[in-house]
């Protein structure tokens, strides 16, 4: 994973990491610095972002993350304590929100963004990835770049940094698959997105949009798939290695399995609403992955969300959590600043093949 390294200068805010440096006892002994900060950036297509982005998927999904238009004022203060401690990479969606609160998403991502006061540099910095839906209605390339520009319109910026499809249609629609990769040239050809993904594509898809954009004269940047400890199986694999081969940069969503790996929950403690059931199902299947994060997580002072982050870095993507919360926002930023030892990622890997429970995948991943 390649880092564009600077000399750190530590920034400290109310809401800071904790125990991410060791201030030295007297002025003769070294600062300990962690291995890499929020603020030394990895390369995404032509853009510069943190290792470790935040995803807004909670922002206006009233169904299965009970968003109320009541949280907005600390969704604004997750927001600015992201930003304020190295955060620069944001994933959102037009299909993000629900009923009458669809594009609620982007509207606050870019509202949140305006009113970074006096912070035009920090502004000019974020980059957003969001994705388009290939909904049925949208049959000509012209229609997705309508749907760029209306996304443009919702967050109130000129360009996107990352403009993705959102799902493939190649097991239902192929014939509008081939509309929509247009649609990505087009916008990209007409500067409305800096650089262009993909979202929830197999491996043998991935290959083939790679191809076709290349031959068009369009480097697909990112393909972004559910990633972690509990997808790990073998096409998961298979995209990693070939975003490797290809140099297109791997966003890891769901990075904690939907709060499976928080240590938060139980078989007889469960999320409200509809992912209780799925939790029901594969919970109680996972205790031998739990059991090694915890253990992990103890012994390096951590907590299990955290190890279960840093496990993504250190394969070499750019894990996405959602936060909704300053207190969520607060312990994914303890992610950074350290890196699990080879020993402990083989621990992890090996403890996630003994759970007999895996993530269901997206059913919208091709293959």
């Amino acid at each position: 994973m390649a880092f564009f390294s600077s000399t750190p200068t530590a920034y400290f805010s109310p809401f800071s990491p904790r125990n991410e440096i060791s201030l030295p006892s007297s002025p003769f002994k070294p600062l300990k610095l962690p291995s890499y900060w929020p603020w030394e950036k990895v390369k995404i297509g032509p853009m510069s972002v943190s290792p470790m982005g935040f995803g807004t998927w909670a922002w206006g999904n009233q169904l299965l993350w009970g968003y109320q238009q009541s949280m907005d004022t600390e969704l604004q203060q997750t927001f600015n304590l992201a930003v304020d401690n190295g955060i620069n990479l944001f994933d959102t969606a037009d299909s993000y929100g629900t009923g009458k609160l669809n594009g609620q998403s982007e509207k606050l991502l870019g509202k949140f963004i305006r009113e970074l006061q006096g912070k035009k540099r920090v502004q000019d910095d974020i980059v957003i990835a969001t994705k388009f839906a290939a909904y049925p209605w949208r049959l000509t390339s012209q229609q997705f770049v309508n749907a760029c520009k209306a996304s443009l319109d919702r967050m109130q910026i000129k360009q996107i940094g990352i403009g993705q499809l959102h799902w493939s249609t190649a097991n239902y629609a192929p014939l509008q698959e081939l509309v929509l990769w247009d649609g990505l040239v087009a916008m990209y050809e007409k500067g409305l997105v800096q650089a262009v993904g993909v979202s929830n594509y197999g491996p043998k898809q991935l290959l083939k949009i790679h191809d076709y954009l290349k031959a068009r004269g369009v480097p697909l940047c990112s393909a972004q798939v559910q990633f972690s400890l509990l997808s790990m199986g073998q096409d998961q694999l298979e995209i990693k290695k070939i975003c490797d081969s290809l140099g297109i940069r791997l966003i890891a969503y769901s990075p904690l399995g939907l709060g499976m790996l928080t240590g938060k929950y139980t078989p007889t403690k469960l999320p409200r609403g509809p992912r209780a059931l799925l939790f029901r199902q594969i919970l109680p299947g996972l205790e031998p992955l739990l059991s090694s994060l915890r253990e992990i997580a103890q012994r390096r002072r951590k907590t299990v969300s955290q190890v279960a982050i840093n496990w993504c870095i250190c394969k070499g993507t750019i894990p996405i959590p959602g936060i909704k919360t300053v207190k969520q926002a607060e312990e994914n930023l303890g992610a950074l600043g350290w890196r699990l030892s080879s020993g402990e990622l083989v621990q992890l890997e090996n403890a996630a093949r003994e759970s007999p429970q895996r993530m269901i995948q997206n059913i919208f991943q091709t293959r």
